[in-house]
């Protein structure tokens, strides 16, 4: 198929998560013989951080204007076989009511960001996408399971709302024999609804542990924030230094935005990242978490740091095993392969039915 994505960024990994899971669904859709464009728009914040300018398995296409994307890449688009708008795109009820109207092939809405989306529009804030757009897109693929896809069916009038989860790359995510330099660690960017999780799930076991090292990665914290002193903090990590910052940590934190929780069924992308390198994963709980990972053996749920200090002090043996059965459960099931499969299934699905059943006919008769 040639198909046409228009993101956030795939260049630039600079505080945000779309870019990690955009490169390696698109990187595997590629290696199935799919024609993909990957077009982005050309913002100043993220030009100076792009850590990679030149993708090697898509077309890259950036564009400074929505008047420039129109002129330049009108016939890309309506001539596509699979066209997808993802959440966060400057502009992009604009841009979707472009590509709805064009497109004359399976348009589709990609929400990374599922749960935010909809508390967006419980508030009328239709930064990216809004109630009527949503009925207009085929389908939309959603970064969150579980009822929240029924939700968009029944309440929004999406024709097919499928999950399409975040996912890892086990070609950048594998297990390495490394020197530990922290008993924890957590990777995100700051955001004041995790900061309390973070504070009491790794600030407080810090200062009860002053012998042991712990860190903090991830930009746009606060300068006024009193990280104990055995807490290194790490501003920027690109995704190319991700696998050596997991594998150097006995366990690994990850925290959830206070939306994902409401919403459920919302695993994130550095999850699957920690799991595939074999780090044991101590998280806060969300419903859903286990139908990804079996608590106590594939993953730790904390409550409080009480929690978190009896994990500590588990024997190498035992967290090492956690650790394993995790990168286990990740590769049969949550590889970037799986879901550029997951995704062609989907737009085959949609490809039997509706307007692009009308397409392809038409097309063939000419």
């Amino acid at each position: 198929m040639k198909i046409v994505i228009i993101g956030l960024s795939i260049t630039s990994s600079w505080g945000n998560g779309h870019a990690t899971t955009y490169r390696g669904l698109v990187k595997e859709l590629s290696k199935l013989g799919h024609d993909v464009l990957f077009l982005e728009k050309d913002v100043p914040w993220y030009a100076p951080h792009r850590d990679l300018p030149q993708p090697d398995f898509c077309h890259l296409g950036l564009y400074k204007t929505n008047e420039e994307l129109w002129q330049d890449y009108n016939h890309e688009v309506a001539g596509a076989d699979a066209v997808i708008v993802g959440s966060y795109v400057q502009q992009g009820v604009e841009v979707g009511e472009w590509v709805v109207k064009i497109a004359r092939g399976i348009k589709a809405f990609y929400d990374i960001d599922t749960p935010v989306t909809l508390a967006k529009l419980q508030k009328n804030d239709y930064e990216y996408i809004t109630p009527s757009l949503i009925a207009k897109y085929d389908m939309y693929l959603s970064f969150t399971g579980g009822p929240v896809l029924e939700h968009l069916e029944q309440h929004y009038g999406s024709p097919a709302a499928r999950a399409l989860y975040c996912s890892v790359d086990p070609e950048q995510y594998y297990p390495e024999s490394k020197e530990k330099d922290w008993e924890l660690g957590y990777l995100g960017t700051y955001s004041t609804d995790r900061q309390p999780t973070v504070d009491k799930l790794l600030c407080r076991p810090a200062a009860l542990l002053p012998n042991s090292s712990f860190v903090v990665a991830g930009p746009q914290y606060p300068n006024q924030i009193n990280w104990p002193v055995n807490v290194q903090r790490i501003e920027h990590l690109p995704p190319a230094m991700h696998r050596d910052f997991y594998n150097s940590q006995k366990y690994t934190l990850n925290v959830t935005r206070a939306d994902m929780i409401a919403a459920g069924y919302s695993p994130s992308v550095r999850l699957f990242e920690a799991a595939a390198c074999g780090v044991p994963i101590i998280s806060d709980y969300w419903e859903g978490l286990t139908s990804f990972f079996d608590e106590g053996t594939e993953i730790l749920i904390a409550k409080d740091h009480n929690d978190v200090l009896e994990f500590l002090s588990y024997h190498e043996t035992h967290y090492r095993a956690i650790g394993t059965k995790a990168r286990q459960k990740v590769l049969q099931y949550h590889t970037a392969a799986t879901r550029a499969a997951e995704l062609v299934s989907y737009l085959e699905e949609a490809g039997k039915s509706g307007n692009y059943a009308n397409y392809l006919q038409n097309d063939i008769k000419a």
